[in-house]
C-alpha cells in the first residue's frame, strides 16, 4: 500500500471537514475524499474520520441527528469489521450516538462553549492512533465544544479503566491530572477514548488544528503519523493491551 485512503463524512452543519481533508491529504501526503452523509458507501477507504461541527444543528441531541444519516450504517459496518474510525469533537459525538463508543457527551459544566488549547497525556500509547507517543507524553491540543462533558456510568468507567481504553486525560502542562485542568466537567478528566477492538477512537480535542506549522503547534500530527504507522505497517488493528493484564 502506497498511500493511506482517508474518508471524510460531510453532515449538513459539518464545520471541521475541510480542516481534516487537508491534514489527511495536503499535510500528511495521503489520499482523503468527502463522504456527503446520504451517501449509501463509505467506499475504498482505510480510515473514516467523522469531523467536528454542529451536525444537524446539533438539535435533539449532539449527533444525535447525524447518526440516523444513511452513511452511518456503512460506518457502523466498517467499523465492526475492524475499519478505523476516529471520531473528532462532533464526531466523538456521533459515535457515541451509534453506539460504537460507550458513554454520553454532556454540557460543559460551565454551561459555556469553550475554544482554546489544552493539555493532554497519553494514557495509552499502545493504539493505532497514539503509536507515535509515548505513554505519558503531554500534547497541546485546542477544544472548541459546548457539549464535551464525557460521563459514563461506574461499572463503565471501571471497564473503561481496566483494559487501559481510556486514551488522553486532561492534564497540566507537567501532566498532572487535576480538576484545574480540566476544561468541561468530563468524569476523570477523560478527553478521549477507544472502543474494545482498538479500532475505533472517539476524542474531544482537534488535532487537525495542531498539525500544519504554519498554525504554530503540530502535537496533533502524532495523531496522524500514528494512524498512517498502524495502517501502512501493520494491517490489523492494535489489541486493547492493558498494563494492569
Amino acid at each position: 500500500m502506497s498511500r493511506v485512503r482517508f474518508g471524510v463524512v460531510v453532515f449538513p452543519g459539518s464545520n471541521c471537514d475541510h480542516d481534516a481533508h487537508y491534514v489527511a491529504g495536503d499535510v500528511m501526503g495521503q489520499e482523503a475524499r468527502f463522504i456527503w452523509h446520504k451517501e449509501g458507501s463509505i467506499g475504498d477507504v482505510d480510515v473514516v474520520i467523522l469531523p467536528g461541527g454542529f451536525s444537524y444543528g446539533d438539535y435533539l441531541r449532539c449527533g444525535a441527528i447525524a447518526r440516523f444519516s444513511p452513511v452511518m450504517k456503512d460506518v457502523v459496518r466498517f467499523a465492526n469489521a475492524g475499519g478505523r474510525v476516529i471520531g473528532i469533537c462532533n464526531g466523538f459525538q456521533v459515535l457515541t450516538e451509534a453506539g460504537l463508543l460507550p458513554g454520553v457527551l454532556l454540557r460543559n459544566e460551565s454551561l459555556r462553549f469553550i475554544c482554546r488549547s489544552v493539555h493532554l497525556r497519553v494514557e495509552n500509547a499502545r493504539t493505532d492512533f497514539t503509536n507515535a507517543c509515548r505513554a505519558g507524553d503531554v500534547l497541546e491540543i485546542p477544544i472548541a465544544h459546548g457539549e464535551g462533558n464525557y460521563f459514563a456510568d461506574a461499572d463503565t468507567i471501571h471497564r473503561l479503566e481496566d483494559r487501559n481504553r481510556i486514551v488522553f486525560r486532561y492534564c497540566e502542562p507537567d501532566g498532572t491530572i487535576s480538576a484545574a485542568a480540566n476544561p468541561n466537567g468530563s468524569i476523570s478528566n477523560i478527553a478521549g477514548i477507544i472502543n474494545e477492538g482498538g479500532n475505533v477512537l472517539g476524542m474531544m480535542p482537534h488535532p487537525e488544528r495542531a498539525a500544519d506549522p504554519a498554525l504554530g503547534h503540530t502535537d496533533g500530527r502524532k495523531v496522524f503519523d500514528s494512524i498512517l504507522r498502524a495502517v501502512l505497517h501493520d494491517e490489523a488493528p492494535a489489541a486493547i493491551l492493558s498494563d494492569r493484564s
